[in-house]
């Protein structure tokens, strides 16, 4: 599994989503608007994207952070109950 998560600089909901993944042990490449990429660049890959995080997976956008914590609910917390 490929976890890619493009995030902005001061994002309370980028910091929630890298410890959603932390927790899990979840490993991820973090890719920064502004600094690996540019706004242009991600809209050209991911035209429907409009906000941050922006949470990739297996070269699949998924969402935000609130897809990212249910797929993450639906993947792991169900294992557990």
């Amino acid at each position: 599994m490929q976890i890619e998560l493009y995030t902005k600089d001061a994002c309370p909901a980028c910091t929630r989503a890298k410890k959603a993944l932390a927790k899990y042990k979840l490993a991820y490449k973090n890719v920064v608007i502004g600094v690996d990429i540019n706004r242009e660049q991600v809209l050209e890959k991911y035209p429907e994207a409009r906000m941050v995080p922006l949470v990739v997976i297996d070269g699949s956008w998924i969402g935000g952070y609130e897809e990212l914590a249910k797929w993450i609910r639906e993947r792991f917390e169900n294992e557990h109950n």
